[in-house]
């Protein structure tokens, strides 16, 4: 999956893992138009962006 096939607001991960702890789930945020990515904030602090390109592959399944 890819992080442009995700809806606003749905969690992930960057890599496969089955149980994750809070500092490795993501939530997909707004499209920057100017960067041209996606802005992704971690689960336990929202202050910590990191902006993804739409075709980046993505892990959702996961027990969290």
């Amino acid at each position: 999956m890819t992080v442009k096939q995700l809806k606003k607001g749905e969690y992930f991960t960057r890599r496969p893992i089955e149980n994750p702890t809070e500092k490795q789930v993501f939530i997909r945020g707004e499209y920057d138009r100017a960067a041209k990515k996606y802005e992704c904030t971690r689960f336990d602090d929202i202050c910590s962006a990191v902006y993804l390109s739409g075709d980046k592959e993505i892990f959702t399944d996961f027990t969290f």
